[in-house]
């Protein structure tokens, strides 16, 4: 096992999967010359040469609408996005196009392309580069969505997405980036669409992803430390959704927090405690609580910012609430 930071985890699976299959290859702003925005594909250029590393013009609707016409017509694209705020102007190639044609074709036709996005706030980067819209992509049937919160996690969901034969938005949290974990040093894949239980517990359910999954285990470490055993479940998937680990721990605790940074309302929160209270009406012992970001426009002020997000206050907060 090799201890490494997420950046390198996500760019080992991109280096491995391009040289594993030459069908595969990257476009996006900056990431030839100068190695990505974030730096995930330095030396990706001088390695594979400009055909499969290629910088394009500032411009997600060429992004998008190029990647999807690629995958339609037989390579594997992984499309970078410098941030997801970014890809609202991709929106109608990926949900109208890549999402769609296999359906629509009577599977005569697929997509394999991956959109890597950096999302979330925290970076003190002004309010139109600091959303969480996870919750708009994973709302259209066709396109999957994974959000890593492991080192681990994050190389083998981004191996599966560039082997998968359905598009897959890929979103990467930019404060986890210098995470560092476990990840094995040989081919591994995790399956999409799997949720994870990442720490056992009795007491209460905390459910969460990328960073909120983060805020969700250090909350858990400080509970313990007060005697409250909480169980904490990486939903890891977004599109599709598994609800069966988050079931079996409510079934066991009774009681669940959801955290997430994108908004309160209409989000991924909401879903699942839609689903908990359909699935398992019967062990409900308190009201299903949501620690969600407030709702505004994510401040540049870093003290500012700091306070709209979500936080292990807040966490441990809610579960004292319901216990």
């Amino acid at each position: 096992m090799a201890f490494i930071t997420m950046r390198q985890a996500i760019s080992d699976a991109l280096r491995e999967e391009m040289k594993r299959d030459d069908t595969v290859f990257i476009m996006g702003e900056e990431v030839g010359v100068w190695g990505g925005t974030y730096a995930v594909t330095r030396g990706f250029y001088d390695e594979f040469g400009p055909r499969r590393v290629k910088d394009t013009p500032i411009s997600e609707m060429v992004i998008g609408g190029a990647a999807t016409g690629a995958a339609m017509n037989g390579l594997r694209p992984v499309a970078e996005f410098m941030t997801i705020n970014f890809a609202f102007l991709a929106l109608d190639a990926m949900v109208n196009h890549a999402a769609k044609v296999h359906y629509m074709f009577g599977g005569q036709m697929k997509a394999p392309v991956v959109f890597r996005a950096p999302g979330g706030g925290g970076r003190q980067l002004g309010a139109t580069h600091s959303h969480t819209p996870d919750v708009i992509f994973a709302h259209f049937p066709g396109l999957k969505v994974v959000s890593p919160s492991t080192p681990y996690d994050a190389k083998g969901l981004l191996k599966a997405a560039i082997r998968s034969d359905d598009p897959v938005l890929f979103i990467e949290h930019a404060t986890l980036y210098q995470l560092r974990g476990e990840v094995p040093e040989g081919d591994y894949v995790v399956p999409m669409g799997v949720s994870d239980v990442k720490r056992e517990g009795t007491d209460v359910t905390l459910v969460g992803y990328a960073q909120g999954l983060q805020v969700a285990l250090e909350a858990a470490e400080k509970l313990a430390r007060e005697g409250v055993s909480a169980e904490v479940v990486d939903l890891r998937s977004l599109r599709p959704l598994d609800m069966g680990p988050v079931v079996k721990s409510f079934k066991k605790t009774f009681k669940a927090v959801i955290v997430e940074e994108g908004y309160r309302s209409y989000g991924i929160g909401a879903e699942v405690a839609a689903r908990l209270q359909e699935e398992a009406f019967d062990y409900l012992d308190a009201p299903i609580k949501r620690v969600a970001q407030f709702e505004v426009p994510l401040p540049y002020s870093r003290d500012l910012e700091q306070a709209a997000l979500i936080n292990v206050d807040r966490v441990i907060a809610a579960v004292k609430e319901i216990l």
